[in-house]
């Protein structure tokens, strides 16, 4: 089932990080990367462009198909050879070993609207989350469909307007809940419907995410970013 536009979320791909990526992997004496599922969900045609125009000598693919189109484009391709890059270290993603690689994906939502909440009244399915304070929560675009996982309500934070915020109560199937009260008990009167909204990656607080939601969901952060990239439309940033 296609996913409507106005509950869909973005997976936006730094040129410059997934540059820097292929360069690391092959430096460290990559000759094969890993690019089935359409490149970790970050999208295969230009992560096979980018990997190969670094020096890596194949990219591994899913199906004949797919090794048909990359080898169209010139690009060599096989669905033999096993990967001995890092995805990891492909993709950007932190691990223990190394917490400050840049990350190649954004995954990024948007708030859809505002509501005012007094200290006491509750959010989401189930009511598991409870205002402590009067506060203002944002219904935001992401949910479980979308993989952001169930797990990370009232266990993990979103970005926005340069702020982590936490996600409040269930996450629904298209949706999740955002309180948007600061570290000063302050309601941002900046954030508007319309606003974006990053999960993880990007430059800002939101940079390193993935690790908090791998903490929450028991999942890698390889799955986690897998699986949301798939999920997601997907564009380009610098």
């Amino acid at each position: 089932m296609a996913i409507h536009r106005s509950t869909a979320t973005r997976a936006v791909i730094s040129r410059s990080a997934l540059s820097a990526a292929a360069d690391d992997a092959v430096a460290s004496g990559g000759r094969v990367a890993d690019l089935r599922r359409d490149a970790f969900g970050h999208g295969l045609l230009p992560v096979a462009r980018a990997v190969l125009g670094a020096g890596v000598e194949r990219v591994r693919v899913d199906d004949d198909d797919q090794e048909r189109m990359l080898r169209g484009h010139g690009l060599n391709a096989t669905t033999r050879d096993e990967p001995d890059i890092d995805p990891a270290l492909l993709y950007g993603l932190p691990d223990d070993a190394a917490p400050e690689r840049r990350p190649v994906m954004r995954l990024a939502g948007r708030v859809m609207s505002l509501k005012p909440l007094r200290r006491g009244e509750a959010v989401s399915y189930g009511y598991t989350h409870r205002a402590p304070s009067d506060t203002t929560v944002a219904l935001v675009t992401g949910g479980y469909a979308q993989a952001i996982v169930r797990a990370l309500g009232n266990r993990a934070d979103v970005e926005v307007l340069g702020t982590l915020r936490p996600i409040v109560g269930r996450v629904a199937m298209d949706v999740c809940v955002v309180d948007l009260q600061d570290p000063g008990h302050a309601t941002s009167s900046d954030i508007k419907p319309g606003a974006e909204v990053t999960f993880f990656g990007g430059t800002g607080p939101a940079r390193r995410a993935l690790r908090e939601w791998s903490t929450a969901t028991g999942l890698t952060t390889t799955e986690l970013v897998c699986a949301a990239g798939l999920r997601a439309s997907r564009g380009e940033e610098d």
